[in-house]
């Protein structure tokens, strides 16, 4: 208890590993569950039935497992799952699920979410995604890992963003962004692969090269969408490393219901 505020007003039913530190004025509620070496800052909000894995870091004035915005919620006991080793900065607000999708909002590992970023309800984030400063994710939202999303970026409901992509500042997103792809403005349009993104994270030349015989396929050669799905699908086994990334990217284009950025 030493590692808990006094100020902090924990329920008794919530379920906090001994090492965990609550900050002043915190309030925490009946149906969290919170892992060992999570903080959570002063004057924090968790509530709702959330859990938070190990190593977390929550920033002073964050709001986590609050009631979806969405006029059809009637108080069912939705979820909101966050993983391990995530960074939750200051103002951000993360909403449960509903009952009109799978009722629960997940969050994978090692995420970095900034300050006054929104996550809707029903939203799913991989893991080692960074949402820069106010970017703001409409319900049902889907990221793949490795995501950059640009601050002030707003993402359409329903939207999802494949592995390896970013969007940039200022970005409005409406449809979906392929794996590896990186789509800016207003409305958002495909400018190029994430191809710093790829070499930080390990890519070789050679694989990033083929990512980027994709992209053309996808965006410069005027092709339809199933004709360049084919000639993508031609390019495997010319790089054994890079098959994985041709059925990421086949797999995303087949199950995309809103289109994609062109």
């Amino acid at each position: 208890m030493a590692l808990i505020h006094p100020t902090a007003v924990i329920d008794p039913k919530a379920e906090l590993d001994a090492s965990v530190q609550v900050g002043p004025y915190a309030v925490i509620g009946p149906h969290v569950r919170i892992g060992a070496g999570t903080t959570v800052g002063a004057h924090c909000v968790i509530e709702g039935h959330t859990t938070l894995g190990r190593d977390n870091r929550v920033f002073q004035f964050t709001s986590l497992g609050a009631a979806p915005q969405d006029k059809k919620y009637a108080g069912e006991p939705t979820r909101l799952d966050i993983g391990d080793g995530n960074t939750i900065r200051e103002f951000v607000t993360i909403n449960t699920g509903t009952v009109q999708d799978q009722g629960i909002t997940r969050l994978g590992d090692d995420n970095w979410i900034m300050a006054y970023v929104h996550i809707a309800h029903d939203c799913q984030l991989g893991s080692h995604i960074i949402l820069a400063n106010a970017a703001t994710l409409g319900g049902h939202v889907h990221l793949g890992d490795w995501v950059f999303v640009g601050g002030l970026t707003g993402i359409h409901q329903f939207v999802r963003v494949g592995a390896h992509a970013m969007t940039g500042f200022q970005t409005r997103l409406a449809q979906d962004v392929p794996p590896f792809v990186t789509a800016a403005g207003n409305p958002a349009e495909a400018q190029s692969i994430n191809a710093e993104g790829l070499k930080r994270r390990g890519f070789s030349s050679e694989r990033i090269t083929l990512i980027k015989q994709m992209y053309r396929l996808l965006y410069r050669k005027g092709l339809t969408l199933e004709a360049a799905r084919q000639q993508i699908d031609a390019l495997r086994g010319e790089l054994a490393e890079a098959d994985a990334d041709i059925t990421l990217m086949q797999d995303f284009l087949s199950s995309a219901t809103r289109g994609i950025v062109r």
